[in-house]
């Protein structure tokens, strides 16, 4: 009789990883609802993908969150240039002033834009080890040899600086 495969439990890896899922999709679009809903949408992904369980379970999960989160950032590039970034923040002591505010959005939407340009892969690496994950998991998540992953994560900075560059001048 041939030995069967541990049953999956979709609950348990809904419960370790939904968190941490949000949070990376959350870092791209900034704004943790939407990422919720997205990274609910990432896990039902999962579920429906036999083949992504197991042990690179956690390496799919993070790759898919990185290139929904950016799916979702450049459908909203191209229906709007001007997301609304921040909320009202006046009457609060030490808030920021408008300018501040304004310096803010505008560098954040730079940011956003650039990844936007970049290769997918450089723009995943980019937020993937921006979001804390290290070398080891980097090359898990996105399937890489872990002997790349610091010329690649090099490779990826100096693009999106050129790229930053190019559209914004020196800074």
């Amino acid at each position: 009789m041939e030995p069967r495969a541990p049953a999956f439990d979709f609950e348990t890896a809904f419960h370790a990883h939904y968190g941490r899922i949000a949070r990376v999709i959350a870092r791209v679009i900034r704004d943790p609802g939407r990422a919720e809903e997205l990274a609910v949408e990432v896990l039902w992904k999962f579920w429906r993908t036999p083949s992504a369980h197991g042990e690179q379970a956690g390496g799919w999960l993070y790759r898919t969150a990185v290139r929904t989160g950016l799916n979702e950032l450049r459908r909203r590039v191209r229906g709007s240039r001007h997301e609304s970034l921040a909320g009202d923040v006046h009457g609060q002591p030490g808030a920021p002033t408008p300018e501040e505010v304004r310096a803010a959005r505008e560098e954040q939407e730079h940011v956003r834009l650039v990844l936007a340009e970049l290769d997918p892969r450089q723009a995943e690496l980019l937020l993937l080890r921006s979001s804390g994950l290290s070398y080891d998991e980097l090359a898990t998540a996105l399937e890489l040899n872990p002997a790349s992953v610091g010329t690649l994560l090099s490779r990826a900075q100096n693009a999106f600086r050129k790229e930053f560059i190019k559209r914004y001048g020196e800074q």
